[in-house]
């Protein structure tokens, strides 16, 4: 693939933290800021901090000095640090000292919730020689180790570690000639640098190993795919940690663009911050999962600040976090384009955490399909990437979509998995050696050829420009009787759409337990009218059986945040329903259906969440139709 340059004598680099001496030097950019960061107070003001390219530099180079000090190059560490202009000095720091770096965001020093378990699965398999973090944070980790009422088995693993200070690295300046012409000794191309876990949307995260090389042709290539340059400016709420947050961190230095950062908390809080962000600072840019949308629609505040929303600026609109529907999409352009939003800034796309992140987008510059109107649709989802078409040709990256059993090639128009071969594509899993070779060393019809990533994605290709639609995950699908499949989220939606002022939008979840689908939906509020709940459990399963002619055996209205979720918004279907069968789901009602409704029987849960149904319960069964009380299976009867 060929790389568009904007300085002839400033050649593309190897590894991504190669670009910051060489941008901080040139007089243009040394005080050009590279990130600022913004903070949201009560009083609804943004407060901001800005590190320039001269800064950041400096920083990297004295924090990589000093983490040299107690540690030796290629070692292990976790940075625990929160969101903000620190976390990115650190983790470029990190890759200058040439470290293995996982970062993360710090759960409770406590440990009394129950946010840490993945914390402890990233110390067992990883086994990180440090931790960085605040001095604060250290000193509480360092209690908690010292009471002896604690997890002995997680006090050990802490113990084990050194603690490296903030303070002890940032601040102390060491001379370093960080001439570019001299060796290099950060991370090299072909060594692997950092450690990003899976979403956790199908399965357990896993720990994916990315190489400095495989980073760098990554973000390379999505500068070209959204025509980013120095004028760019992105803004993202997007946690810094792995995925998206983190690729647009180091894209931004490639592309010698300027990054406004807030937290993921500020936007959850406000979400008008993101359409102030992007007012405030001009932004071409800005990359949200699709869930965004409806909920600036609904939570947006448009005429509740005090500034007034210019969107006139925006180029890309990045959508990730597929599947992408168009209805949501028109809605939020509807709505926005009074404020100067235009369309074809619109930017569907694609991507993994095994490919780094980005794989591709179906938006194209100067092009008569970038117009978000002239887009085409499939099954009312948007398209997440295009194919090259026959007179196109990119010799670096190839997508195809393929027969998950037979691994041959399916023509355009039938569905199959998404497989990816690109240098982006990751080393493999940490601790996985069958699993890696399985996913990453695919080859199609098990030939001899090049190797693909296989995805787990399903997508279909349509149309002469080859647009891919990403139609959901391998995983979730759900066989029906007819022995047709359905996707989960085309259940979801409609069960949403049934009654949208009592659930809570992109918070349900549908699965099969033993031939039974069931859906499984949060509550907006507390509603503890029984007729009411009754009405809402009805209304899901005749919406989903109009819109998508699918029978639903089994409705639980659950309160609001029990339906899992990723730390960038996916369901985790699989957890849900884990959740589900082993009591721990905050139930406010459950409602199944017989095959031919004759009986609807209902239980209520007005307490009691995280524990199984007890006899009580069972005595509180009523019946919809009338007839006496009839006792009903528990979900683990269904299983």
């Amino acid at each position: 693939m060929k790389y568009e340059n904007y300085d002839p004598s400033f050649p593309d680099q190897p590894v991504v933290d190669l670009y910051l001496p060489l941008w901080s030097k040139l007089p243009a950019f040394r005080f050009k800021p590279a990130f600022i960061w913004v903070e949201d107070d009560s009083a609804n003001e943004n407060k901001s901090s800005v590190l320039t390219y001269a800064q950041l530099n400096d920083s990297v180079q004295s924090i990589s000095s000093q983490l040299l000090l107690p540690l030796q190059r290629s070692d292990t560490v976790v940075i625990l640090c929160p969101p903000g202009l620190e976390l990115v000095e650190i983790i470029f720091g990190c890759q200058r000292a040439g470290l293995l770096s996982i970062p993360m965001f710090p759960p409770d020093p406590s440990f009394a919730k129950e946010n840490y378990h993945h914390f402890v699965r990233v110390l067992k398999q990883t086994k990180p020689k440090a931790a960085i973090a605040h001095q604060d944070y250290i000193t509480s980790v360092k209690k908690y180790i010292s009471s002896s009422s604690n997890n002995r088995n997680l006090a050990e693993m802490l113990q084990k570690l050194r603690w490296i200070s903030t303070d002890d690295i940032k601040g102390k300046w060491v001379y370093s000639h960080t001439d570019t012409s001299s060796v290099y000794n950060g991370s090299k191309p072909e060594e692997v640098y950092l450690i990003q876990y899976t979403s956790g949307s199908t399965g357990i995260p896993k720990p994916v190993l990315v190489t400095a090389g495989s980073a760098a042709h990554n973000v390379r290539t999505a500068r070209k795919a959204y025509d980013l340059h120095p004028n760019s400016v992105i803004v993202s709420w997007l946690p810094q940690y792995h995925d998206c947050g983190l690729v647009f961190l180091l894209l931004t230095v490639v592309c010698g663009a300027t990054c406004v950062l807030t937290s993921p908390a500020a936007f959850v809080t406000r979400p008008r911050i993101w359409l102030e962000l992007i007012t405030n600072f001009k932004a071409t840019c800005t990359p949200v999962p699709s869930f965004t949308l409806p909920l600036v629609v609904k939570r947006g505040g448009i005429d509740k600040g005090i500034s007034p929303i210019n969107l006139w600026s925006m180029r890309n609109l990045i959508l990730i976090n597929e599947p992408i529907y168009k209805s949501s999409v028109e809605e939020f352009v509807d709505l926005f384009k009074p404020f100067g939003l235009n369309p074809s800034s619109i930017s569907p796309s694609y991507g993994l955490a095994e490919n780094n992140t980005f794989i591709s987008t179906a938006w194209r510059s100067n092009d008569s399909f970038t117009s978000f109107q002239n887009i085409p649709s499939h099954k009312k989802l948007l398209p997440s990437a295009r194919l090259p078409s026959g007179y196109e040709e990119d010799e670096d990256m190839e997508i195809a979509v393929v027969n998950e059993d037979t691994h041959e090639l399916v023509p355009d128009g039938i569905e199959g998995e998404i497989w990816v071969s690109s240098p982006s594509n990751a080393f493999g899993y940490l601790g996985h050696p069958f699993l890696s070779r399985e996913i990453f060393q695919a080859r199609l019809g098990n030939i001899s050829g090049r190797c693909f990533l296989r995805t787990r994605d399903r997508g279909i290709v349509r149309g002469d420009e080859r647009f891919l639609f990403v139609t959901g995950r391998c995983s979730d699908v759900i066989k029906l009787a007819n022995n047709q499949e359905i996707h989960p989220h085309y259940i979801e939606t409609a069960a949403y759409k049934s009654c949208p002022e009592y659930l809570r939008g992109g918070c349900l979840a549908a699965f099969e337990i033993s031939r039974t689908i069931a859906v499984v939906a949060e509550m907006q509020r507390s509603e503890k009218d029984t007729g009411v709940l009754k009405i809402i459990c009805q209304k899901m399963k005749q919406a989903i059986l109009k819109e998508e002619k699918v029978e639903v055996g089994l409705v639980i209205l659950v309160k609001g945040g029990n339906v899992p979720k990723t730390t960038s918004g996916k369901i985790q279907r699989w957890a849900a329903k884990d959740k589900l069968i082993g009591g721990k789901m905050g139930v406010v009602m459950e409602m199944r259906f017989d095959n031919n409704e004759s009986i609807l029987l209902s239980s209520t849960h007005t307490s009691g969440e995280g524990r199984r149904r007890d006899k009580t319960e069972e005595r509180n069964e009523v019946s919809l139709s009338g007839s006496s009380h009839q006792s009903r299976p528990s979900l683990l009867s269904l299983l």
